[in-house]
């Protein structure tokens, strides 16, 4: 009866998976089966809450979105962050179990000493003293035996610290990769949308931020006039200009192709233009030079948007808000920073992708 119940339960939510991919027109890859088909189940509340809010935006998650969806809640490299928490509190526990071994081991030096004093006295008090000798010496040599077995405990220990210090330290190394753009090296989308859903939590709960997104004017014409090597000589000026300009908890991101987003908390709308201001004539401040041939291309320049946390905000309604800022300051002319609350930002209409 069980089984049958499984087989019912289990078999609603592979049709359930099916028709989310018919509707969404998503190709019936394994991933995307699996996304959905744990949509269906609701056994994960952070993804269910991730598409419900996605889908109160549009009707359809694009497969751009259901990559990061998957990057976010389910990606395979999420165990390392889980591997990572274990091995901290493996860690731990050796070091713990150590420092009780070293204090046995202390211990049993004062009770060595105990026995050899016993037995050195028993030894004068004749026939009885010489058996109590016998004993005390007998249990001395367990003693001993038992403290190399401590010893050769302890040494194992700390070389299995040692590996496991290790390990941790090349999962750090991995999850830092996993969350970074190779290419800028600032952090990548995955890092960022992460860090989003902590501000929307943080905010809640009173510590509100302003998000930034930049995008570099021209850029489709720009790589395919002087080729993509230069072109990701330009992304890593961008990138640099955004290094240089945020500080302390702001998080800096290459948001996708040319578009770069910042998460600056604590930081008001006004607060929030004036970085953005500050990178727009940093990277208009910069000559490029194309390295192969020494030729001097020009000066390159951003359009931002800028937009501010409000109240029943989602990740992604911050992110379309200032979207639509930067596109409005592409429509307006480019190299510019548009705030929401500009007038020029009114229009809510995004038709098409501006250069």
């Amino acid at each position: 009866m069980s089984a049958r119940i499984d087989y019912d339960r289990t078999f609603a939510f592979c049709e359930s998976a099916v028709q989310r991919i018919r509707l969404h027109q998503h190709p019936a890859y394994p991933r995307n089966y699996e996304l959905w088909y744990t949509y269906a189940t609701g056994y994960n509340a952070a993804l269910n809450r991730a598409i419900n809010e996605a889908l109160k935006t549009a009707p359809t998650i694009t497969e751009q979105e259901l990559d990061l969806l998957y990057e976010t809640y389910l990606s395979p490299l999420r165990l390392s962050e889980r591997v990572d928490s274990i091995g901290t509190r493996i860690l731990a526990e050796i070091a713990e179990v150590t420092d009780i071994l070293k204090d046995a081991r202390a211990q049993n030096g004062e009770y060595t000493k105990t026995l050899e004093r016993l037995a050195v006295e028993a030894d004068g008090l004749g026939d009885l003293g010489r058996a109590l000798g016998t004993i005390a010496r007998t249990m001395l040599a367990a003693t001993g035996e038992m403290t190399q077995r401590t010893l050769l405990l302890e040494s194992q220990l700390a070389s299995s610290q040692d590996e496991m210090q290790e390990l941790h330290n090349t999962l750090e190394v991995i999850r830092a990769e996993s969350l970074t753009d190779p290419l800028t090296g600032l952090a990548n989308r995955k890092f960022l949308q992460g860090t989003l859903d902590r501000s929307i939590a943080d905010a809640a709960n009173g510590q509100r931020f302003s998000m930034l997104v930049i995008d570099i004017d021209h850029f489709k014409t720009f790589n395919d006039t002087y080729g993509h090597l230069t072109g990701d000589q330009v992304l890593r000026l961008v990138a640099l200009a955004l290094k240089q300009n945020v500080k302390g908890q702001d998080l800096a991101s290459r948001f996708g192709g040319e578009e770069f987003a910042i998460i600056l908390p604590d930081t008001a709308l006004s607060g929030a233009a004036a970085v953005g201001d500050r990178i727009r004539r940093a990277v208009m401040a910069k000559d490029l030079v194309k390295r192969s041939t020494g030729e001097h291309l020009g000066r390159i320049t951003v359009s931002v948007g800028v937009a501010t946390w409000r109240r029943g905000d989602s990740a992604q309604t911050v992110i379309d808000r200032a979207d639509r800022c930067m596109y409005a300051a592409k429509r307006a002319g480019r190299n510019m920073v548009v705030t929401e609350d500009d007038p020029r930002a009114a229009d809510h209409a995004v038709v098409g992708k501006v250069a």
